[in-house]
């Protein structure tokens, strides 16, 4: 069994985030090419999202990359990689209003947006150490298999497989939260707003991606835990 089920595992998971990845930027090609009829930008979709929810304290700024965007808590900054932040299209309003519903959910203090939030700190030590400790415990490293070293890494992997599991709601509910507001405010048309949703959708799919493997893979490493202690 050993690393070969893991890399098997990683394996498949790497082709279908593939697959879907690909899917994700070809539905966001697609629509960036399609101009919203109100001729919005990006930034004044995102600064309007805001000002109807009643925020005042949080920037939309530029940021350099492509599929960059991001809000980040810690300053209050609605991040737009440049095709968002200049942009007059479908894909731009889509991902221009997705991340302005997580400055929303940051400012009603949305319960799961605020566990993430908490647990980020035991998810950057359980990122690092993890597969070295598992690798350990597996024997890979001091030489022997140790179950105790093994059920560690377990734990430490865990932390992560939750973090996707956390993401998973986090998301959807930003992308409920803009899809509501662009129809509701009249941002995008109907046709506008099928698309708008479409390209959500797939991006999405990234996450669930990411928390199906991350599963996957913790499951294997807890089957590897329970052969290690029946050999012993």
């Amino acid at each position: 069994m050993g690393l070969m089920g893991y890399y098997l595992i990683a394996g498949i998971m790497f082709v279908v985030g593939l697959i879907v990845s690909n899917r994700l930027k070809s539905k966001f090609k697609e629509y960036s090419e399609i101009g919203l009829a109100n001729g919005m930008s990006g930034r004044e979709i995102a600064e309007k999202m805001l000002s109807d929810n009643g925020i005042h304290d949080v920037r939309v700024i530029s940021t350099p990359g492509h599929l960059s965007d991001h809000y980040n808590p810690e300053d209050k900054t609605v991040n737009l990689s440049p095709d968002v932040f200049e942009g007059r299209s479908i894909s731009a309003a889509a991902v221009a209003a997705h991340e302005c519903g997580h400055a929303v959910q940051h400012a009603t203090a949305y319960s799961m947006l605020t566990f993430r939030s908490a647990i980020v700190p035991l998810v950057n030590i359980s990122t690092q150490l993890s597969q070295w400790v598992i690798l350990a415990g597996l024997g890979f490293l001091i030489g022997r298999a140790n179950p105790t070293i093994l059920l560690v890494g377990i734990i430490l992997f865990a932390i992560t497989t939750v973090f996707t599991i956390i993401t998973l709601p986090v998301e959807y509910d930003a992308s409920n939260r803009a899809l509501k507001w662009l129809e509701n405010s009249h941002i995008t048309t109907p046709y506008e707003h099928d698309k708008a949703a479409d390209a959500l959708k797939w991006a999405a799919r990234t996450y669930v991606v990411a928390a199906i493997s991350s599963i996957a893979t913790l499951l294997y490493y807890i089957l590897l835990f329970v052969n290690s202690r029946d050999r012993n």
